[in-house]
């Protein structure tokens, strides 16, 4: 479809792939690696020792930048650099990717990570022969884009970015609810701030207000584990996308039929299953869904509810019960074994009681934020495609 005003132009006509030597003036830069970035996020920002650093470790880049992995475009490893970049040193799987002032950084950066594009480039890399799919910017700069004028693209942007911001927004209201959550769940049943002028007694695990007890989660869990049915890539990929599937650690895909349904807590079972400091992968979920065969489904027993339940394993360290070297495993027995204090009735009933609120609030938001992602990645493809116009006046 040609549209008016728009013209199809080479993506090497109207940008390039930079691979400036960072100078490495100082000590200690922070070093992002492929798997440090994730669909536009950068996940660390840790200074580390430039001597330390491995022989990849050499590209700088500056704000503006689109870094953009070389390996597997279908992985999603892509971020925009919307910072001062100066401490920063990207590894050489990376192509950095920079305009030519043709077109907007924003603009090209909605191109290269649209689902079209990064299927083409997936199909691309697979037909190369190599050790693993990988392509290359020459490949890339051989890409065509219906580009419109400039003060166009700049409306495009501001017109999804607008959906970003809303996006964003729900993002750090649920982070503040869920740390408030975690705030009294810690003040109350690690710390026993609100007990502390109460007696105490010994415990296997410590020192525990009186009347409380040690127990195990079997004793206030009950496990969904059997229900869960895998479903392989190829029988998902024919599948209306309609009910959210989980794997061990995130929400992987979309099927067109639900195991579950309402308020459960999934921990890792394999693979993933614990930080760096020992604590459990976890996801709260609701609504109608799958689990696969990789993550523990998990609801609370009793007047133990699920956001309990939540903040009890947010709270408690499991390394002490995963197996295996090669692949962590987090097995239904010793899941069931561990110790945990149980609190009184009461105690339980009055945080479930205050959290009730807390818990719906971040729901709704979650529920209004994917809602907003669906209309963005509806309007994404009319809107570079042309299908959909903004006016240029109405952005400021």
């Amino acid at each position: 479809m040609s549209v008016d005003g728009w013209r199809e132009v080479r993506l090497g006509d109207v940008c390039e792939s930079v691979s400036n030597t960072h100078s490495f003036g100082k000590s200690e830069l922070i070093f992002l690696n492929t798997s440090d970035v994730y669909e536009g996020s950068i996940l660390h920002n840790k200074y580390s020792p430039v001597a330390n650093m491995p022989g990849q470790a050499k590209k700088s880049i500056k704000k503006g930048d689109i870094l953009y992995s070389e390996i597997r475009p279908k992985n999603r490893r892509y971020a925009m650099v919307n910072f001062d970049a100066s401490d920063y040193v990207v590894s050489t799987k990376f192509m950095v990717i920079r305009s030519k002032g043709l077109i907007d950084n924003k603009f090209l950066y909605l191109y290269l990570t649209s689902d079209e594009v990064l299927e083409t480039l997936q199909q691309v890399a697979e037909a190369r022969s190599g050790t693993f799919p990988q392509i290359t910017f020459t490949q890339v700069a051989e890409l065509n884009v219906s580009l419109p004028p400039l003060p166009e693209q700049k409306a495009i942007v501001a017109t999804l970015s607008a959906l970003d911001d809303m996006i964003e927004l729900n993002n750090q209201i649920n982070k503040t609810l869920e740390e408030m959550a975690q705030a009294i769940f810690k003040s109350w049943f690690v710390d026993f701030e609100p007990f502390k002028d109460g007696e105490f007694e010994k415990s296997e695990l410590g020192p525990i207000p009186k009347g409380w007890k040690a127990g195990r989660l079997g004793d206030i869990v009950d496990i969904f584990d059997s229900k869960r049915v895998p479903l392989s890539s190829r029988q998902r990929s024919v599948m209306e996308k309609k009910y959210p599937y989980y794997g061990a650690a995130t929400l992987m895909d979309y099927v067109d039929d639900y195991i579950f349904e309402g308020v459960h807590v999934l921990l890792g079972e394999d693979g993933t299953v614990m930080d760096e400091k020992g604590y459990p992968i976890l996801q709260y979920v609701w609504g109608k869904f799958w689990v696969n065969n990789h993550a523990h489904v998990l609801k609370g027993k009793g007047i133990f509810s699920d956001e309990y339940l939540y903040m009890l394993l947010k709270n408690t360290n499991v390394a002490s019960i995963v197996t295996g070297a090669v692949q962590p495993k987090i097995n239904q027995g010793n899941l069931i074994g561990l110790k945990v204090i149980i609190p009184p009735d009461d105690a339980v009933k009055q945080y479930n009681e205050i959290v009730k609120d807390i818990f719906a609030c971040l729901r709704s938001n979650d529920d209004e934020q994917r809602v907003l992602m669906s209309l963005r990645d509806t309007l994404l493809p009319k809107l570079m495609s042309g299908e959909i116009r903004v006016p240029v006046e109405e952005v400021v």
